[in-house]
């Protein structure tokens, strides 16, 4: 089992071009000779590959140690996005800040254009901020003291951590 093993992992090594240390616990083996014949074969194994390599022998728990240098140059893949909060910079608006952006929307939209009803869409985490602390302390309810309009506000999984939209009494989203 471990020969076919050592034969497979000389094979994939050369077919991903992998390099480093490369770690292998094969099947423990009681038997010196076992142990001796499984390196020798493994050896074999990668005498075609063009990489240079070095082969330690196993260790007492069977361990075998290859140390193998890339043949091809890497190619850089990016699986990274651009952060749609910050978009890219590592800060995101304050909070003080973007609470006072919705409270000046709500400002225009419940004295300026007369708005009957109003719903505010926000990422979950924004949602429970606006609702707690109950009467008096919540956003909500300063809201509504404020405005004497109660503003419904509703969580949206999908949104992005500071978007937000508002919708009007027809449930339809306001555009500004």
């Amino acid at each position: 089992m471990n020969l076919e093993a050592a034969e497979e992992i000389a094979r994939v090594l050369r077919l991903r071009d992998m390099g480093g240390i490369i770690c292998i616990d094969f099947i423990d083996m009681h038997s010196k000779e076992n142990n001796k014949l499984l390196l020798e074969k493994l050896k074999e194994f990668m005498k075609p590959d063009r990489a240079k390599h070095s082969i330690i022998p196993p260790s007492k728990f069977g361990v075998v140690e290859i140390t193998r240098q890339r043949v091809r140059p890497v190619t850089d893949i990016e699986t990274s996005e651009v952060c749609p909060s910050c978009g890219g910079s590592g800060k995101i608006q304050a909070s003080i800040m973007f609470t006072d952006e919705i409270e000046n929307q709500l400002n225009y939209l419940l004295l300026d254009r007369k708005e009957k009803k109003i719903s505010l869409l926000v990422h979950p985490y924004l949602e429970a901020y606006f609702k707690k602390g109950g009467f008096l302390r919540s956003k909500q309810w300063k809201w509504y003291f404020k405005f004497k309009k109660w503003i419904q506000v509703h969580a949206v999984n999908e949104h992005q951590f500071l978007e937000y939209h508002f919708k009007n009494s027809n449930n339809e989203l306001i555009e500004f």
